[in-house]
This record gives structure tokens, C-alpha cells and sequence, in this order.
């Protein structure tokens, strides 16, 4: 079994859209996937839920804050976010953990272009990433 967390600042946004497309797209049933954010903020805004929607991606939960739980149970990590720390991961390969970085920017929350290009720029590196994780 492979557990993959993906991380943002909130868990609002961008590691909500790659969770939904990632458990959307895995067919793996050997690799689960969850998400989080390092600070606990607002509800996902609607207008993430309607274009991720629109592309077939269905974002359930309420935002979660990252938790000692979590950050065991993941083997995987993929950071979702440019203005998250590496750092706040210390060493990771010391518990035989992986991470990985993919410096998405935030987008406003009312700015629907904004959000639909970060939505794509998160939906091309789950569907590499799922191949990647398959191979």
C-alpha cells in the first residue's frame, strides 16, 4: 500500500483539486491519497468546487490541518503549493519518506481564470504523476 498526501498552505484550493484528481484518476487500488494544509483557514470556495466540477472532479471535506496522523500514515508527500516551506519537512528520507515539490501558485479566490489554469496545471501533473506511480 502507497499513501499519498498532498499538502497547500489551507486545504482549500490546490491540494483539495489534486486529491479529487488523483482519486479520480487512480485506478490503483493500492495507492490511497488525502490532503491537507499547514494552516486551517475559510471553506473551499464555491467557485473551486464548480470548475473543478466541470471537469469531473468532485471536492468533498472540509478543509484539514496537517496532523502528526497524517504525516505518518502518508509514504508520499507532494507539496502543491509555492508558499509552503520545504523546510517544515525537516529530513523526510530519515522515515523512509518521499517528497515532492510542485510550486503551484495560489490564484484569488474570485478570480475564475486564475483558478481554472492553476486547476489544469494541477490536473497535467496528476495525470504524469499517476503514470509515474504505475510504472
Amino acid at each position: 500500500m502507497t499513501n499519498i498526501l498532498f499538502i497547500c498552505k489551507h486545504n482549500r484550493f490546490r491540494s483539495k483539486v489534486a486529491e479529487a484528481v488523483f482519486n479520480k484518476l487512480n485506478k490503483n487500488k493500492k495507492i490511497k491519497a488525502k490532503s491537507a494544509g499547514i494552516i486551517i483557514g475559510s471553506p473551499v470556495s464555491k467557485i473551486v468546487i464548480s470548475i473543478s466540477k466541470k471537469k469531473g472532479y468532485k471536492i468533498s471535506g472540509k478543509p484539514q490541518g496537517l496532523s502528526t496522523d497524517l504525516l505518518k500514515w502518508a509514504d508520499i508527500y507532494v507539496i502543491v503549493a509555492d508558499n509552503v516551506p520545504r523546510e517544515i519537512f525537516g529530513n523526510v528520507t530519515k522515515y523512509r519518506k518521499k517528497l515532492i515539490l510542485w510550486k503551484i501558485r495560489d490564484a484569488s479566490e474570485y478570480n475564475k481564470k486564475d483558478i481554472a489554469r492553476a486547476v489544469n496545471m494541477i490536473e497535467g501533473k496528476i495525470k504524469k504523476f499517476v503514470k509515474e506511480l504505475n510504472n
